[in-house]
């Protein structure tokens, strides 16, 4: 069968252009720029990253991105678990040491410093909480040792958890289908902005197209504890959860002025929540007064200074608000496997 694009007056413009013919060559062109334009934005913040082991033997490869001009690199915790060295080179070529301020094997993160080079290209974090389900993205990285690689793809479904390396589930997880393999973790997820929108961390084997990123809300909580403390301590009560709507009428039967919150989707049995009466599909608003928008502002509020003291935790349960008195327990360190 032939396809006939012959010009009739209502299938094309005044120039006698096939309408669907110049969208489409419009639509690509517009893709096209938006992707080039990210990776030229953002490709010169991304650096690989290669360890070196205790014994001296070169180990794992995967990628980083800058996030300050005087070196600040995010990647990902299992990339440089049981390093001795560690070396970063940019899409230059330039090669550098770089030193580890600080894991976070429960988020899978961690931040670098590299050595005596600054004013170096850097990236922006963005705020993950404004993405949208098939909103276009951007993953650079060093897949199998392919230096500055760009695949891109669209933001498939928000708010996921994923088991991380230390065995514990990393909560606000972006899934996305833009393409990853080994050697992109570490490395950026790039909102067509050209800011920072997660961190590439997994894809899972033989799936088609199915990648995971930790979302930069998260990435800046870790971030903050890390240069802060040099660890991340983190309240801990016994919940899975992820960001859901709260209906317009439930939000203000209950005088809430958000129409998000962290929704518990699963309770430890004898953990702090469980006891003190909390139950999956309860929908958390506020933590000691202040607004809980998502799972990301949940582990923001969740922090070391509510640990071992009663924090009111206010829900919608059924469209009802009530609160309860939770007293958060430190969350163990938990090494890597």
């Amino acid at each position: 069968m032939m396809l006939d694009f012959t010009h009739s007056p209502s299938a094309g413009d005044a120039d006698g252009e096939p309408l669907s013919l110049a969208s489409d060559t419009e639509i690509l062109d517009a893709y096209s720029h938006a992707v080039t334009s990210v990776a030229d934005a953002v490709g010169p913040a991304v650096l690989r990253v290669e360890i070196r082991n205790g014994k001296g033997k070169p180990g794992g490869i995967g990628s980083g991105v800058v996030i300050a001009p005087d070196g600040l690199v995010l990647t990902n915790s299992h990339v440089v678990d049981g390093a001795s060295e560690v070396r970063l080179q940019d899409a230059e070529g330039r090669i550098m040491d770089a030193r580890v301020l600080g894991r976070d094997p429960d988020t899978d993160l961690a931040l670098l410093r590299a050595g005596s080079v600054r004013d170096l290209p850097h990236a922006a974090l963005g705020d993950s909480k404004t993405l949208r389900r098939g909103q276009l993205v951007v993953a650079i990285g060093n897949p199998l040792g392919f230096e500055s690689t760009v695949t891109a793809g669209v933001i498939s479904a928000l708010g996921r958890t994923l088991r991380s390396h230390s065995g514990r589930t990393i909560e606000d997880v972006i899934q996305t289908d833009a393409a990853l393999n080994p050697g992109n973790s570490g490395g950026p997820l790039v909102s067509s902005r050209g800011e920072v929108i997660g961190i590439n961390t997994a894809v899972i084997r033989g799936a088609q197209g199915i990648c995971f990123a930790v979302a930069s809300n998260t990435a800046q909580f870790v971030l903050s504890e890390l240069i802060q403390h040099g660890r991340v301590r983190r309240g801990y009560i016994g919940v899975a959860g992820q960001t859901a709507a709260v209906p317009r009428r439930h939000a203000l039967n209950a005088g809430i002025g958000h129409m998000s919150g962290a929704m518990v989707s699963s309770l430890e049995p004898n953990g702090p929540a469980a006891q003190a009466g909390l139950m999956s599909l309860d929908i958390i608003v506020r933590v000691d007064g202040q607004s809980v928008t998502g799972v990301d502002d949940l582990i923001r509020l969740l922090n070391h200074e509510r640990i071992g003291r009663d924090v009111e935790i206010e829900v919608l349960r059924r469209g009802s608000s009530r609160v309860f008195a939770v007293r958060p327990l430190e969350r163990p360190v938990q090494k890597a496997a």
